[in-house]
Formats: C-alpha cells, structure tokens, sequence
C-alpha cells in the first residue's frame, strides 16, 4: 500500500521543522554553554529553593557548635558551622539567593539606563551624543569598586544602597555598544522609510532602534552578572555591603579570615562558591557572545 502525496508532504515538512530546529539547536550544544549554563542553572536553583534546602536558619548562632568541621552525611552539619554556630551550608544557599538577587537587579537597572541612553546618544548624535559621551567619560574615569565604596560610605549600608552603587558604573558598557550600533542603525532603510512615514522619533528608538541593540545586551548582562558577584562580595568583604544580618558569600569570607589557617572550611566553601558561580557566568556569556555576533568568535579551538 502506497502514501498518499499528502502524507508525503506532510512528511517532509516534518522533517524540514525537525532540520531546521536542529541547526538552530546546535550552536547551544557547545560545551561551555552547557557548562555555563548548567552551574548558572545550579545558582538560580540554590537561591530559588534556599528555604527548602537549608537544614537550619541561616542566622541561628548555637555557640556550642562553634567552628565544628565539616561532618559531611555524618552529623547535621555537612559543611560545618562558623564561629558562633551558624549553619555553613544553610548560608551559602541563602548567599546564593543575595548574589542572584543583587547580580539581576543591577544587569537589569544597568542595562536600561546604559541602552536608553546610548539609543539616544546614537541616534540623535550632535550635542545630545556630545553631552552624553562627555558624562560617560566623566564617571568612567573613576575605578568601579573606589567609586561604590565612597557611594556606601556616604549613604550607609542597606541592601538598595549597595545595589546603586554597583550600578553607578555598570550602565557605561551597555551605553558604550548601544551608541555605537545605533549611529549604525540611524542610517539605515528600514529608520529612513518609518521616518518618511512620519514617525516620530521616540516611536523609531522605541520600535526600530532598541530591538537591534538586545542581543548585544544580552551578552554584555552576562558578564556584567559576574562583575556584579565580585563587586558585591569584594564590598561585603571589606564590611561595606548589606546588613551583617543578610549572610552573603563575600561576609562569609570576611569571617572566615581569621580562622583561616585553623577552620580552613569558613573560607573554602564560599569562595568556592564564588569561583564557580563567575566562571559558569563568563563561560555561557562567551558562548552567547559566540552565537549573537559571529565575528567575535575567537580563532583557535578553545573550550567550545
């Protein structure tokens, strides 16, 4: 019994669909992509399911468990307790949850301002590109962590204080390819035939403009995502980032520093964490920068 030429059609757009999603997948299988993405995963499932993980509250001192070892699947404590007794492993899962709550509150204020901003510096160039330019090298010259410990010294400590801080500088990245890809996009076409049409301006930043600039920023997020981790536990290291009473992995560190050569597991666990954490970041954000834009790729055969 033959096929119909239906099923025969219908056949192969099934397997034109199958092609092409396919070849659409396969950029998303190199390694350090799943790499990336897996410990990424790993992050956001700590932070998300803290509560439910952490065997103990994270700030419960029992100053008869001081400074216990790691007991593994041995005790209660599978990585030990700190000085006064608190739960390691319950503090690195809610110091997972900070870092994720600080790293995509900052790449999402950062992004907006830095893309809006070099959306309108691009597309309007002249003064407008001149004055914004001018600010961008005025705050750029400036080291990043200098600059978020004098905005932390001046307003104090506090979870939204630390965060517009971070994002002080982190804005520049996003303004800086923004711009530049816009002063590429205000000449082309499909802007100059809606700009014929009558648009107004803010309608070709806002529809025609700012959806080319995503996937730069994308890429430029994801980094920023691993910058934003290490500001944040470098600031709560030095004690200038939230509250003592919200555990992150940076205070952590901080603890630990003087019981550093006799409970080597106050340091180790978070710095682990952090390690991990920035190298799964950078690993999907050069994966990603790999896929959105060609020609960055670099030569040789790497890790992807």
């Amino acid at each position: 019994m033959t096929n119909s030429p239906a099923s025969h059609a219908a056949q192969a757009l099934v397997e034109t669909k199958v092609s092409e999603f396919r070849k659409k997948l396969r950029p998303w299988l190199k390694p350090k992509i799943i790499m990336g993405g897996s410990l990424v995963f790993l992050l956001v499932f700590m932070g998300v399911l803290a509560p439910v993980l952490s065997p103990f509250d994270p700030n419960l001192q029992n100053l008869s468990n001081t400074l216990k070892a790691p007991q593994w699947w041995g005790g209660d404590h599978f990585l030990g307790t700190d000085h006064v007794g608190r739960d390691i492993l319950s503090r690195i899962f809610y110091g997972a949850r900070i870092s994720l709550v600080i790293a995509g509150t900052v790449v999402v204020i950062s992004g907006v301002i830095g893309v809006g901003l070099g959306a309108i510096s691009g597309y309007f160039a002249g003064r407008t590109d001149f004055f914004i330019q001018k600010l961008v090298e005025v705050v750029w010259a400036f080291p990043p962590l200098l600059l978020a410990i004098a905005v932390l010294a001046f307003f104090g400590q506090g979870l939204w204080i630390l965060i517009a801080a971070l994002v002080a500088q982190r804005w520049i990245p996003y303004c800086r390819v923004s711009r530049g890809q816009a002063l590429s996009l205000r000449t082309r076409d499909f802007v100059d035939a809606a700009r014929s049409l009558g648009a107004r301006d803010t309608r070709i930043i806002i529809k025609h403009i700012l959806p080319n600039l995503m996937q730069a920023a994308m890429v430029i997020g994801t980094f920023a995502m691993a910058t934003a981790i290490i500001s944040e536990a470098s600031l709560s290291f030095l004690g200038l980032g939230v509250p003592p009473e919200i555990p992150t992995w940076g205070s952590m560190l901080a603890d630990g520093r003087a019981y550093i050569s006799t409970s080597w597991w106050l340091a180790l666990f978070p710095g682990l964490c952090i390690f991990f954490t920035v190298l799964g970041i950078n690993l999907l954000g050069d994966g990603m920068r790999d896929i959105f834009d060609p020609r960055l790729k670099r030569s040789g055969s790497g890790v992807g």
